[in-house]
């Protein structure tokens, strides 16, 4: 968002280079980043349940050194973009101006190789705070960085991407210092670094790939739309209109996308800790308040249809673009809220494959071909490539509720407990074990009884607690 804001400071050319060259970005790179990295979610929030602390830190481990090695080929790719999307039909222009801002970016593919997985690794554990804390420190800092490159220094669209790497340089380095000086990484052995991190990667690789699927899907979709723009009647005033609604688009995602990161990581670990019931409310629960958020989103969207982009540009065709599809957008959000939540179940509870194959049914069999036919057959133009993404909103979240009500519960709980190789007695063990601990330290002085689907884990000094099973 701040990105997009400087980017149009600086005019329409480097707007719409900018809005470009994010688009080809997330195609190519951030989204399977984003995905291979979320196979690990499930494998450590079960293992984090299931008190097997170690299979947390190996699996940061393996998720890093996969993403690096994805990231070469990737970045191999991003040098000849120019070429690319010329061969695409775009224009020359706006091509060179994309291919300035993507090369000055290939850093950040480092940097995201780190990112995703220390995100995964601390939320798993339930370490919100400092995690958010961090995001928010390096967001601060990210606007006064752009304002030196780009008012000061006059660096352009080269300093718009180069503060977007500053800014997720920053946030590692955040992330890396508060799991290194909290002791985080003592009970897990996250920074140990072992030959064992190189073996064993099947389960990570049985769900990272198609977790990538998932994500590559609907992330390539949105992008798909900013090439398509480029091909309506007013290719400059479209594309810079994607770019400001998928930059609002991605503002209203913070907030269902976090309520899935913490379905997910609630779900996952109340498996892994063979607790089925428990994990069933927390589905429900984050349905109902996705719905919610959902409805939240489209007043908001229909709210500031006619100021909402003259933040970002003063252009009048672009500005009536955007306040004509921004109802669109809001009603979208009534569709994506849920569906983004179900997505989190399904990571939660190891099921990647199954919104691999929601997605391209909604998007690529239902969206694609009714947001075409409508823009370039029946005339709708920019609108109708929103239209085509309404529908496939719709038929996500229906397949989407569809398969969250119909879920065993009690066989995920049995799949949490192999893919974390722990058996029903270690569960049970584990329990009596930290009570007996709890006890000893004179922190319980009463007998708790659990029968075999309400084993709790009573987070008394989690922290303290935590290390006394390691």
């Amino acid at each position: 968002m701040i990105s997009m804001l400087f980017l149009g400071q600086l005019g329409g050319l480097a707007l719409e280079g900018g809005s470009l060259a994010i688009g080809f970005a997330n195609i190519t790179g951030y989204s399977v980043l984003s995905g291979l990295a979320m196979g690990m979610e499930p494998i450590c929030g079960q293992a984090f349940g299931a008190r097997r602390h170690g299979i947390l830190g190996l699996t940061l481990q393996r998720t890093v050194l996969l993403l690096l090695c994805v990231s070469i080929p990737v970045a191999l790719l991003w040098t000849y973009m120019k070429p690319i999307l010329i061969l695409c039909g775009q224009e020359e222009d706006i091509a060179s101006a994309a291919h300035i801002f993507i090369l000055y970016s290939l850093p950040d593919l480092l940097l995201q190789s780190f990112i995703h997985p220390l995100r995964i690794y601390l939320r798993t554990q339930s370490i919100n705070f400092p995690l958010t804390f961090c995001a928010m420190l390096a967001i601060f800092l990210h606007f006064p960085i752009n304002y030196l490159l780009v008012a000061v220094l006059h660096l352009g669209i080269k300093g718009v991407a180069l503060a977007s790497v500053c800014a997720n340089l920053n946030l590692v380095i955040f992330l890396l210092t508060y799991t290194y000086f909290s002791g985080v990484h003592k009970l897990t052995g996250g920074f140990e670094i072992t030959k064992e991190c190189l073996r064993e990667w099947g389960s990570l690789l049985a769900l990272s790939v198609p977790s990538a699927i998932s994500v590559c899907l609907e992330w390539w979709w949105y992008e798909i739309m900013i090439i398509l723009c480029g091909l309506l009647s007013n290719p400059q005033a479209t594309v810079a209109s994607m770019g400001i609604l998928i930059q609002t688009t991605s503002l209203i995602y913070i907030f269902p996308s976090s309520l899935s990161f913490g379905v997910s990581t609630r779900v996952g670990n109340e498996l892994g800790a063979n607790r089925p019931s428990y994990a069933k409310r927390a589905a429900t629960v984050g349905i109902i308040l996705s719905f919610i958020l959902g409805s939240i989103a489209c007043c908001f969207a229909v709210s500031v249809r006619h100021s909402w982009a003259k933040m970002f540009t003063s252009d009048a065709d672009i500005l009536k673009l955007t306040a004509t599809v921004l109802p669109i957008l809001g009603m979208c959000e009534l569709g994506n809220c849920p569906q983004t939540t179900g997505c989190g179940v399904l990571r939660g509870s190891a099921r990647p494959k199954i919104g691999a194959n929601v997605n391209l049914g909604s998007f690529y069999v239902v969206g694609m071909p009714v947001a075409v036919g409508l823009a370039f057959c029946f005339g709708l133009d920019f609108k109708g490539l929103w239209l085509g993404l309404l529908s496939a909103q719709g038929t996500c979240v229906v397949l989407m509720l569809v398969v969250i009500k119909s879920t065993n519960w009690k066989l995920q709980a049995e799949r949490a407990l192999k893919l974390t190789g722990t058996s029903h007695n270690e569960v049970d063990g584990a329990d009596g074990e930290l009570l007996e601990m709890i006890k000893q330290n004179n922190k319980v002085q009463t007998t708790v009884a659990m029968d075999d689907d309400e084993k709790s884990c009573l987070v008394i000094d989690v922290r303290e607690d935590l290390q006394l099973l390691d």
